[in-house]
């Protein structure tokens, strides 16, 4: 179904660069490889690497020209041929339509009258491009001896999804013509666009995940060009940079995990149709019924017809959104920047704070949030910015005495301060810390509302400014959150107010308070798994670099420890939730809806 595919190829005179030689491509990617595998540059210097980085890319590029696969017509000229496909392949096609929705690009569209928590979407397995299938196809023999693939179920995708697009008969056709021919990821970015986010939390993301996918591209380029098992392969004749970026944004904004067919563990999927929808705030609708093996979603809402159907992709914060899906939430209730805390390892006090903080769980140098509601830190933060402003004999009271497993059980509790001169020091600190953060950046929030306010603004400098801006208004809320606890606590010392005591019972109590700030530590919510994670010691291999595998995937692969990780900054789509079917049980999937890239 649809217009086929044709291929580009580079001609003298046509307007592409000059037939470039297999050997002299090689040495460009070789260096590239080189570049982007040596050790992390030292603080400071990353844009300076960046800079290098895509000036390979860009050569790379150039001599590229012309060589990527691409497809005649417009991408909504392809939508009839998946509303078709997916009907005859069992998918649910009669609640809605695919729509152009202006700013929010295209999404679903009821065709009738759909009820809150109805079940008006469903896709079969065979339908799903997933990493089993890519072991079934022609990837299967590569996949089978390469332990980066069989650690990395992103870039197993991304190569999966780049094969059958070459493929004329691949059974997906109809999706993947149906998918956008460019993206709004930072991978996109011009360099200029990059550069505004310099100073921002979220920059050193997003010049990881360029070179992350620099990396990748380089590595597999001569794995596909060299490896006996890749002979077959149709990416051997044409496989561009452009071809891996489009793929890698193509899995980055839609990826999702689902059971494997037995059931007994996860795997990465696309999920076409369902991956039309666009976010909203909400609660997750989706899950897996096993019993059909198909995906399913519930409507979020009442929808009238003609409306828009959407649905609800996790907590993520807009440097996630803007990141992994290329698109920044208005109205984000879920914002939050990252911020490093550790307690120095020369502080004299250091080892008796780094033993309660361990018996609360959270390790002596963390990433944390800073969130754009209030109270902007969670549980687990203040728990940290009490062990960490106590005194001497405050940390004593936490170490010694028949009672102290209890205390640690309070102190995520906003309820039940250490002392009035504690809880006076953390807000000072927070108040302090936030400040001395908004200095780093080199424009006000004044000054780039003014520049959002420019009509000749492109939509990525756009993106990048409205992150950056979204960063100060949280960090202004926190140092203003700071200094109104302050006060607050200043003048309960003031009057001599007395100390809230706990009972034992109180404990019990914790589990059913709606306040995150009131939680135990070891009660904190999944969706804050960003939050307390230890700071790693740089990593040796060149491959590393100190980034986390994404979904908690081990980086082994057949009982052996992958040494050359090349861990993707690939982020997870829309999340799939736990439900409830009268045809069956949903399998159980975890909501993944943050992640760390450091």
């Amino acid at each position: 179904m649809g217009k086929k595919s044709r291929v580009k190829t580079q001609k003298s005179g046509s307007g592409a660069s000059a037939v470039v030689s297999p050997k002299e491509m090689m040495n460009l990617i070789s260096e590239l490889l080189q570049k982007c595998s040596s050790a992390a540059p030292p603080a400071g210097k990353e844009w300076e690497e960046y800079i290098q980085i895509r000036g390979l890319v860009e050569k790379i590029r150039k001599k590229q020209k012309g060589m990527s696969i691409v497809f005649d017509g417009s991408r909504e000229d392809y939508f009839p041929d998946l509303m078709s496909w997916a009907q005859e392949n069992g998918a649910s096609c009669d609640s809605f339509t695919v729509a152009d929705f202006g700013p929010e690009g295209y999404g679903l569209r009821a065709t009738r009258d759909i009820k809150a928590e109805e079940l008006f979407l469903w896709i079969p397995r065979k339908m799903q491009m997933t990493v089993e299938s890519a072991q079934n196809s022609v990837l299967g023999p590569l996949y089978g001896q390469d332990r980066i693939l069989q650690a990395m179920g992103n870039v197993t995708l991304a190569l999966h999804l780049l094969c059958e697009r070459a493929n004329p008969a691949s059974s997906w056709l109809p999706y993947i013509h149906s998918l956008p021919q460019e993206y709004d990821t930072p991978l996109y970015y011009q360099q200029e666009d990059v550069q505004l986010l310099l100073g921002t939390q979220a920059v050193q993301d997003v010049l990881s995940q360029y070179k992350n996918t620099a990396r990748q591209y380089a590595y597999f380029y001569k794995l596909v060009q060299t490896h006996p098992a890749a002979s077959k392969l149709p990416l051997k004749d044409s496989f561009t940079f452009d071809d891996y970026r489009w793929a890698v944004s193509s899995v980055m904004t839609r990826q999702n995990q689902i059971p494997t067919e037995d059931g007994s563990r996860v795997t990465l999927a696309l999920i076409p149709l369902w991956d039309m929808c666009n976010h909203t705030n909400g609660l997750i609708t989706t899950g897996y019924n096993l019993e059909d093996d198909r995906c399913e979603c519930v409507a979020l809402q009442d929808y009238k017809e003609n409306e828009q159907i959407y649905i609800f992709y996790g907590t993520r914060s807009n440097a996630e959104f803007v990141i992994h899906n290329g698109f920044f939430f208005q109205d984000n209730a879920h914002d939050r920047v990252k911020i490093k805390l550790g307690v120095s390892k020369s502080e004299r006090l250091y080892a008796m704070k780094a033993e309660v903080l361990a018996r609360a769980g959270i390790p002596a140098s963390c990433i944390f949030a800073l969130h754009c509601s209030e109270p902007p830190i969670s549980a687990q933060l203040l728990a940290f910015l009490r062990v960490f402003c106590m005194t001497e004999e405050e940390l004593k009271d936490y170490l010694l005495g028949d009672r102290v497993i209890n205390k640690i059980f309070t102190l995520g509790n906003s309820e039940f301060p250490v002392s009035w001169d504690n809880e006076i020091k953390l807000w000072t600190f927070l108040e302090t810390r936030a400040a001395l953060l908004l200095k780093t950046y080199k424009t006000t929030s004044e000054e780039d509302q003014s520049m959002l306010e420019k009509p000749d603004l492109s939509l990525h400098s756009r993106l990048a400014i409205q992150l950056r801006l979204a960063e100060k208004q949280i960090l202004e809320k926190a140092s203003a959150s700071g200094r109104a606890k302050r006060l607050h606590f200043q003048k309960k010392q003031e009057e001599g107010a007395l100390l809230p005591r706990y009972e034992e019972s109180d404990i019990a109590l914790l589990e059913n308070t709606d306040s995150d700030a009131k939680l135990p530590i070891i009660l904190r919510k999944l969706e804050e798994v960003e939050e307390g994670q230890e700071i790693p010691m740089e990593e040796h291999s060149p491959f590393l670099n100190g980034e986390k595998a994404l979904y908690g995937m081990s980086m082994e692969a057949n009982g052996e420890k992958v040494s050359e990780g090349m861990i993707a900054a690939v982020a997870p789509d829309k999340a799939i939730n736990t439900t409830e079917r009268q045809k069956g049980v949903c399998f159980v999937l975890e909501t993944f809806c943050s992640t760390a890239l450091k």
